[in-house]
């Protein structure tokens, strides 16, 4: 692969140090889920997969300085994995070969037979990986942690700060799903039948975590990852297709269509969020909005009882993708889906997004008692979005004096750098 041409401070082609670094870290970010996945379906192991991943990672801080930033970095770290998991491979086959002359037990080197073609099957390495990460033999919350690392690409503190839990929980979780998998040798597929029937609705949290992340990240100087919204979204449409008759999976599609086409009004020239009241929606994609609506519908058509959490999102995400002004937004149909999907998740979240669909759809003093209520919740302690809430309500009551130290509290607490920004110059803002 050729180098792109990149002048360093010597005339040659490679970069400073600290810039290739930094590029590095970049690409790196971006591909890992892919490289991870790549190498996955040669070595079969999560763990290993994600160790090759790394060795790629650390030729390119060796080589891109000196040569270079290649003109598809993605592909090179991906052939980079590759090619050290295919001698991986082979180092693992000559062994096997050596103790099978030897007259070891045959059982122990003859690679599994091939599984039967199924029809159903999709030739889709970041699918397989994601089912492979939720796997019934690892809990809930290491699921949910090892897909968001591996296919996320997200680090242990950003996981842990989605989780609301200590970096170091999460670490364990990570390290001890790992071993799991490896020790009862899961299979890197797609599951068949009932199998896959089972580990949907773990597979369905994560992608929907995945595409939050890029939506609002957690950390870091950006507030969107547009890729991590692209892999999510592609792997729900994926998803549906593969399962066109599961409601909840075009519930969840449908949702990620109608979020994803407000991607481009919710940032502004530099960066800084937008908060939904002040988006420009004539730069909302209403291409997604009419595929958000088609998921939608075929959600409810497959549907056999009530609406689930992932469609209930998706009916209020719809409302707000059909008011083209802000000022035309339903918020009594919202505050009633909000209170139907509370009735079905019981998450403090939830509860709170109600509250603000309660103080548009009636008045902030109906509204305050609701939020003040979940102060106590032990999820929401130190999330920010709590503090802002209450300041914004505040706010429009004319506490102001209140209204401040709630929005100076937000961005103390929020971990995204545009996002306390905002914060704080919402606080300076504010009167009193």
């Amino acid at each position: 692969m050729t180098p792109q041409p990149t002048a360093g401070p010597d005339g040659t082609g490679g970069l400073e140090p600290g810039r290739a670094a930094g590029t590095v870290e970049t690409v790196f970010r971006m591909e890992f889920p892919r490289v991870v996945a790549g190498v996955a379906r040669i070595v079969g192991d999560v763990g290993i997969a994600e160790e090759l991943a790394q060795d790629a990672l650390v030729a390119a801080l060796e080589q891109w300085p000196r040569d270079g930033v290649p003109d598809n970095p993605g592909a090179w770290l991906t052939a980079t994995a590759r090619h050290r998991a295919v001698d991986l491979v082979r180092r693992r086959e000559t062994y096997a070969r050596k103790l099978a002359e030897i007259g070891r037990d045959a059982d122990l080197v003859t690679a599994p037979p091939e599984p039967p073609a199924d029809p159903d099957d999709i030739d889709d390495d970041l699918l397989r990986l994601v089912f492979t990460a939720c796997h019934p033999a690892l809990s809930a919350e290491a699921r949910t942690a090892l897909t968001l690392r591996l296919l996320g690409g997200l680090t242990t503190a950003e996981i842990a700060r989605a989780f609301l839990v200590p970096e170091a929980t999460v670490a364990q979780r990570i390290v001890r799903a790992k071993r799991t998998l490896a020790r009862k040798n899961v299979a890197f597929e797609v599951p068949y039948g009932p199998d896959r029937e089972a580990r949907l609705g773990s597979v369905l949290d994560v992608i929907y975590l995945i595409f939050n992340e890029g939506y609002a990240a957690t950390a870091g100087d950006d507030w969107l990852r547009p890729a991590l919204c692209e892999d999510a979204l592609r792997l729900a449409r994926v998803l549906s297709g593969l399962m066109p008759k599961e409601p909840e999976v075009h519930g969840l599609t449908a949702l990620l269509e109608f979020q994803a086409s407000r991607t481009a009004a919710r940032t502004g020239p530099d960066g800084e969020p937008v908060l939904l009241a002040e988006q420009n929606r004539a730069r909302w994609n209403r291409m997604l909005v009419a595929r958000g609506a088609a998921a939608l519908a075929r959600a409810d058509a497959v549907a056999s009882g009530p609406p689930g959490p992932y469609a209930l999102q998706a009916a209020i995400a719809a409302c707000h993708a059909h008011a083209y002004r802000y000022e035309e937004t339903d918020w009594h149909r919202i505050a009633a889906l909000y209170a139907l999907l509370a009735a079905r998740t019981h998450s403090p979240v939830v509860e709170l997004n109600r509250a603000v669909a309660v103080s548009m759809a009636q008045s902030p003093e109906a509204a305050l008692p609701l939020v003040d209520a979940l102060s106590a919740e032990p999820a929401l302690r130190g999330y920010h979005l709590l503090a802002s809430v209450r300041g914004d309500l505040l706010a429009r009551l004319g506490r102001t004096a209140e209204a401040r130290e709630e929005f100076t509290r937000a961005a103390e607490l929020a971990g995204n750098a545009r996002e306390r920004e905002m914060l704080r110059r919402r606080a300076e803002g504010t009167g009193g």
